[in-house]
């Protein structure tokens, strides 16, 4: 998404008996009735999707306070290519909203504003993006993954002082 990982987010999907299984960042303050998530960083989300929920969507959300929900839909493999870098992003549109934005309504205030330099807010957007944002501007190509192992150890493990 392009998002930095500062808020809370986890993958949600269907089980066999039509109850969410989440996987994302187990917290430990999960109430004795909520089951707590699979680790991000050690769940493989394409395997488990395919074998398990095959034909159901997932959710992806992240920042639960403005909680951004994505329909992810599993269309099947393609087959893998030998010059090919993977993971990799084959399709998309439209670019990631700015992290803090305030949600879905954020975002609509926050393209209105830049859309408009008369608004009162024009100046003080663009330079919070830092000077420009095409909302249309996506390229697939671009799209970089990150090692989950990685980032986990980065957010969670403490480093050495």
């Amino acid at each position: 998404m392009g998002w930095l990982d500062y808020h809370l987010h986890e993958f949600r999907l269907l089980d066999g008996k039509n109850k969410i299984r989440a996987i994302g960042i187990p917290t430990g303050q999960e109430s004795p009735d909520e089951r707590a998530p699979i680790p991000l960083a050690r769940a493989r989300l394409g395997p488990l999707h395919h074998q398990l929920y095959h034909t159901l969507p997932a959710l992806y959300v992240y920042d639960f306070g403005d909680d951004w929900e994505h329909a992810l839909i599993y269309e099947g493999e393609q087959p893998v290519e030998s010059s090919g870098a993977y993971p990799r992003c084959v399709a998309g549109a439209r670019r990631c909203p700015p992290e803090d934005c305030g949600g879905v309504h954020g975002y609509v205030d926050f393209l209105a504003a830049i859309a408009d330099p008369a608004h009162s807010e024009h100046e003080a957007s663009l330079t919070w993006v830092g000077g420009s944002y095409d909302p249309d501007g996506f390229d697939p190509a671009k799209v970089v993954f990150d090692d989950p192992l990685k980032r986990w150890k980065t957010a969670f493990e403490r480093q050495p002082s």
